[in-house]
């Protein structure tokens, strides 16, 4: 817990389950939530607004983001303002393009220009950022999401990007730049280290938080006694007398 403790980059449990939501909350070193409509397809949530409704009624006090679900920015519009009324925590994602791949830009400017605390989402690239930092306004706060766990998907060392990045919201004192779509724990150091403000946690990853700073010679000796174990268990034989 020491090694979690000691880390400066914020973490942000990703999910849509709502008891291991709830669950996480009582960590102290749970500093916000994230969720996305696949995420809650996934999970099995019917209706979005409820949803997220009787989610805020219980973590009143961290950061949660909701994401628009319109594909026309007349609609995006609407929805956000109808979002950022449910909360004064709520941070509203906004996809960085709709499926056109026409640019969210005007429209993250209006809403952030208005005092919307926006979470642009879906991002990979620079030129991305370059245009999100024009938009946002300097003094409302907003998070830049990007997706550097599908970066390195692609085959793409995401850690100059995001150092880029944080170069380019040098000038937007109240942004945070968030570490999406991690894939493993070396991650969150890895985010750590380049001194992105926040990382989103899956639970898989989560479960691996413990992990963190564990001794390898302990961890080696572990792995040993696995494989032993679960040898014995299935009744494994390799016949030697002949």
């Amino acid at each position: 817990m020491s090694k979690i403790n000691g880390l400066r980059v914020k973490i942000f449990a990703d999910g849509a389950d709502m008891d291991s939501i709830l669950e996480l909350y009582r960590r102290p070193y749970i500093a916000g939530f994230t969720t996305n409509p696949t995420l809650m397809r996934k999970a099995g949530v019917t209706d979005y607004e409820a949803f997220c409704r009787k989610l805020l009624e219980t973590i009143p006090d961290r950061p949660i983001s909701f994401e628009v679900l319109a594909d026309d920015f007349a609609g995006m519009e609407a929805q956000a303002r109808k979002i950022a009324s449910w909360g004064s925590n709520v941070y509203v994602k906004i996809p960085i393009t709709n499926t056109r791949g026409e640019s969210s830009c005007p429209l993250i400017e209006r809403l952030s220009g208005s005092g919307l605390s926006i979470n642009a989402t879906a991002m990979m690239t620079l030129n991305q950022v370059r245009d999100v930092s024009r938009a946002l306004h300097p003094e409302v706060a907003s998070i830049v999401s990007i997706f550097a766990g599908r970066i390195a998907d692609a085959g793409v060392d995401p850690i100059p990007i995001m150092a880029e990045a944080l170069g380019i919201l040098k000038a937007l004192p109240r942004a945070e730049l968030l570490w999406a779509s991690p894939r493993e724990l070396l991650n969150l150091v890895q985010a750590d280290l380049v001194g992105c403000h926040i990382i989103t946690v899956t639970n898989d990853i989560m479960k691996k938080l413990l992990l963190l700073g564990k001794e390898l010679d302990v961890f080696s000796l572990e792995t040993v006694e696995m494989f032993y174990r679960d040898a014995l268990t299935a009744g494994y034989v390799i016949r030697t007398d002949h």
